[in-house]
């Protein structure tokens, strides 16, 4: 026992060494956010002489203009509206593959994920063409509404591989007994499916949440710019003065709800990627 011990002792120090390289950036930027802007640009500790809540206060409610409040509720807004849209439409529409056989089945799954090979930058134009001609410029709506009609691809395929891990005796037990398809996939598929669920939740919520390129192509208003355009326009301040302890601390509050969500899924999370695609 003590020669395994002392065997594990040299690859626990190295991988806690390059662990805290990766994590010191963030312990920085945390720490950093107690400070005032003298401190941060006339003192080499890390650790803030005093622990200051004047940047948070400060940049949450006197961000410009607009606080960065309202960056933070449209970003949760259009979060939720992808979110839900996602993952009602990609569930069904990968139950639909994995359940039922129809003509062109496999044809039609191969035209949907040759989506994935599309890069998404070829797409940005003619996108842009057709919400202005929607009237969805400047609006939440070329986010949420393609979303309720399963344009993540990718997520169509992750909730296919898991569907097929679910054996097709429930489905058929439960045909037996009298139920539906969508009782089925409601009452069976679905509370089965959790872990990959949590998935797709945290990649959704992650991915619209730090969106940039999206909302600076479709919104024009800063009343409803996202935590992303927020952080920037603060940097694009026209002002002499930066604070950048503000700015720090609202770096800090952009990162903090995916890591919550993270954390609170995590177990889930690694059991759906572990699980996804175990059926050939």
């Amino acid at each position: 026992m003590n020669k395994i011990r002392r065997a594990t002792i040299f690859p626990t120090l190295l991988l806690s060494f390059f662990a805290f390289i990766m994590v010191f950036p963030l312990i920085w930027l945390v720490l950093a956010s107690f400070k005032d802007n003298t401190e941060l640009f006339t003192s080499l500790s890390i650790l803030p002489k005093t622990l200051k809540l004047d940047a948070y206060i400060a940049g949450w409610t006197k961000s410009g203009k607009v606080p960065f409040s309202q960056f933070y509720l449209n970003s949760v807004k259009l979060v939720l509206g992808v979110t839900t849209g996602s993952l009602i439409s990609c569930s069904l529409v990968a139950y639909g593959f994995s359940r039922f056989k129809f003509p062109l089945r496999k044809f039609l799954f191969f035209v949907m994920l040759s989506g994935l090979m599309i890069p998404g930058a070829v797409l940005v134009i003619p996108r842009f063409m057709l919400f202005k001609q929607f009237g969805w410029i400047n609006t939440y709506k070329p986010f949420i509404v393609p979303a309720f009609f399963a344009n993540q691809v990718f997520f169509v395929f992750m909730f296919f591989q898991f569907f097929r891990t679910i054996p097709i005796e429930y489905d058929e037990s439960a045909y037996l007994d009298g139920a539906g398809s969508f009782r089925i996939f409601w009452n069976i598929i679905m509370p089965l499916s959790k872990p990959a669920i949590a998935s797709a939740c945290i990649f959704l919520f992650i991915w619209t949440w730090n969106d940039f390129f999206g909302p600076l192509i479709y919104i024009n208003s800063v009343k409803n710019y996202t935590v992303s355009l927020g952080l920037k326009m603060t940097l694009d301040s026209t002002t002499s003065v930066i604070n950048w302890n503000q700015i720090i601390a609202m770096a800090v509050m952009a990162m903090l709800p995916s890591m919550v969500v993270y954390l609170i899924a995590q177990k889930q999370f690694v059991q759906g990627i572990t699980t996804t695609g175990l059926k050939g």
